[in-house]
């Protein structure tokens, strides 16, 4: 017996009437009309009796009643202990594309929850730039991904994180600006540049302020900050970069924000469209449970 009609003839024998319980199934009246009549015809039995308007359960109906609400609660019960069990047996790895930010600090939490909960489950993390990532993610050789904005990502499902970037420029300890407790379009006009070799941040920086490539001093470019700290270290060039991109070596550089100020957002994306592992459908669960705590 199918449990779809199972609910159906349930249904029928709470509200006592074909209308309203067609209504309460989301199905029309002679949908449901039919299914029952095609539910008795292969039982070789009438379920129901028409008595002043309402349906009532003859002695089989009555029968089957009882035996319908059993095999539903036990079906019920059936899907979620192999849902408890597939929890329990998770295992597979995940692979993560990460850019260096602030944000990155919620991925360890949901790492350190997931291989807590989950032993079986191991992880691969990725560090590139957004273009790097989104490489990777395109071809399936990342499952997820932690991007900061400007990124297109209209062809993903996206989930923004929630802590904003801010964008500004590493000094050396002994820089001229080094002093200064925020940086102006003015102050960027008269400094060495090493920028992010991403055509999009650069346009954003641009735009925010008001002036074009030709009027910069980019003395060089990178795609991850780590590997331009000594150059920064060493007076070459102030790096533009936002502020949760190193977390280290602050004694020999200086984070100097934006002024007005430039933030942008981190952003989880995955495919869409695509069959995902129980292994990653439970990290973007967790995840999406902890954006909305």
């Amino acid at each position: 017996m199918e449990t779809r009609v199972l609910k159906y003839f349930l249904a029928i024998a709470e509200e006592q009437n074909i209308t309203q319980a067609a209504k309460k199934l989301n199905i029309t009246q002679p949908t449901l009309s039919r299914q029952i009549r095609e539910f008795e015809e292969r039982l070789h039995t009438e379920l129901f009796v028409r008595q002043n308007k309402k349906l009532y359960l003859t002695e089989a109906g009555l029968f089957l009643k009882k035996r319908a609400e059993e095999i539903l609660e036990l079906n019920q019960k059936t899907e979620q202990e192999l849902f408890n069990y597939q929890e329990t047996i998770l295992n597979g790895q995940i692979a993560i594309g990460c850019v260096e930010a602030e944000n990155s600090y919620l991925l360890t939490q949901i790492i350190e929850e997931m291989v807590t909960d989950h032993p079986q489950v191991s992880f691969t993390i990725f560090s590139g730039t957004s273009n790097d990532i989104l490489e990777k993610l395109d071809k399936g050789l990342l499952d997820v991904a932690i991007l900061i904005d400007p990124a297109t990502t209209d062809q993903y499902n996206r989930l923004t994180l929630p802590k904003k970037e801010v964008w500004g420029l590493f000094v050396a300890n002994e820089h001229p600006l080094a002093d200064q407790s925020s940086i102006s379009p003015a102050d960027i006009l008269t400094t060495p540049l090493i920028c992010s070799s991403r055509k999009e941040v650069l346009e954003m920086f641009c735009t925010w302020g008001g002036f074009v490539e030709e009027e910069l001093t980019i003395v060089g470019r990178y795609n991850l900050i780590f590997n331009v700290l000594l150059l920064v270290e060493n007076n070459v060039g102030a790096a533009l970069a936002i502020a949760g991109a190193i977390h280290h070596r602050e004694n020999q550089t200086k984070f100097i924000p934006f002024s007005p100020p430039l933030e942008t957002n981190c952003v989880l994306v995955w495919r869409k469209e695509t069959i995902l592992a129980p292994t990653v459908q439970t990290f973007l669960k967790k995840f999406k449970h902890a954006l909305q705590a």
